[in-house]
């Protein structure tokens, strides 16, 4: 079965732009995806960060359901410790109640203590029901067994940390008693491989300075081109590239198929970050042409980039 396509938007913010911008092309891209197909648009929570815009997705998630007519639309995620139980509760209540059937509660266990989680997510789905659908998101071995114990639908973030993906989907998958998952990866795809390699190079500049401890707003295409690359600079562009699928829409869709294959899902939520938005709606172009093609997957492999 070939994958849906849902779109996990962090509201990313290119060098020379502003967040302003930056939430306003996360509404637009989201119209677009409405357009397109896409199963659910979920909207990201950052807190201190250059790079993304998107710090409350209480807010931006009730616009982009004003915006569009079709898919469902939530967070990815809220971080559920760092705010009371009741009041996310609240908030999520009336979206549904304003958008019923329309409306997805994903949580995440950063942000603060996680010894109350457990208890926080049974408090939420005794107060809220089935609508919205509560989803866990996780990035580690027992992040799976987690959300089966829980009873709600799992996310699994390939594109933060791929190695426990398996391990966790499996557990998921066999200790549900209804099972829904998804698979969080980090795509990039365009219409030329050099065109498609110079967006990674540039999302791979920005994720080994983050790595590093220079947190900055997205570099352009020419940045990273005219960039010297440092030795730990190399590094963390190399073990990065890893979590990243690149390419032509050729390159890439024998890879997500077998992604997604080897998970046990059948639902893929695309992240793309890039410094020009119009890159980041051609990539979800491509994405849903290539899940949407009927012909059969060749396989292959992403060819990574070296900065």
């Amino acid at each position: 079965m070939t994958p849906r396509l849902s779109i996990l938007d962090q509201s990313p913010i290119g060098e020379g732009s502003t967040p302003a911008e930056a939430l306003r092309a996360s509404v637009e891209l989201a119209k677009a995806a409405d357009a397109l197909g896409v199963t659910r648009y979920w909207v990201a929570e950052h807190h201190g960060s250059p790079g993304f815009a998107g710090t409350a997705p209480e807010i931006l998630v009730p616009i982009i359901l004003g915006a569009t007519r079709r898919m469902r639309v939530g967070s990815g995620g809220v971080l559920l410790p760092r705010y009371p139980a009741t009041k996310v509760a609240e908030v999520f209540s009336i979206l549904a109640d304003l958008y019923p059937g329309r409306v997805d509660l994903g949580l995440g266990r950063a942000g603060g203590p996680p010894e109350h989680f457990p208890q926080d997510v049974a408090d939420l789905k005794r107060w809220l029901g089935d609508d919205p659908q509560i989803w866990l998101l996780g990035a580690g071995t027992t992040s799976g067994e987690l959300a089966a114990e829980l009873g709600t639908a799992f996310a699994f973030a390939h594109f933060l940390n791929p190695p426990p993906g398996v391990e966790a989907m499996e557990a998921y998958h066999a200790q549900s008693p209804a099972p829904v998952s998804a698979l969080a990866v980090r795509v990039l795809v365009a219409d030329t491989q050099t065109r498609a390699d110079d967006l990674a190079r540039s999302l791979l500049l920005w994720r080994s300075r983050k790595d590093l401890g220079d947190d900055r707003p997205l570099p352009s295409i020419e940045t990273a081109r005219n960039h010297r690359w440092t030795s730990t600079e190399l590094e963390r562009a190399s073990y990065n590239s890893h979590a990243l699928i690149s390419g032509t829409p050729e390159q890439v869709r024998p890879v997500l198929l077998d992604l997604a294959q080897l998970h046990g899902t059948d639902e893929l939520v695309a992240n793309v970050l890039t410094h020009d938005p119009a890159d980041r709606l051609r990539t979800y172009e491509l994405l849903a042409e290539v899940l949407a093609s009927a012909a059969a997957p060749t396989r292959g492999g992403t060819r990574l980039v070296s900065p």
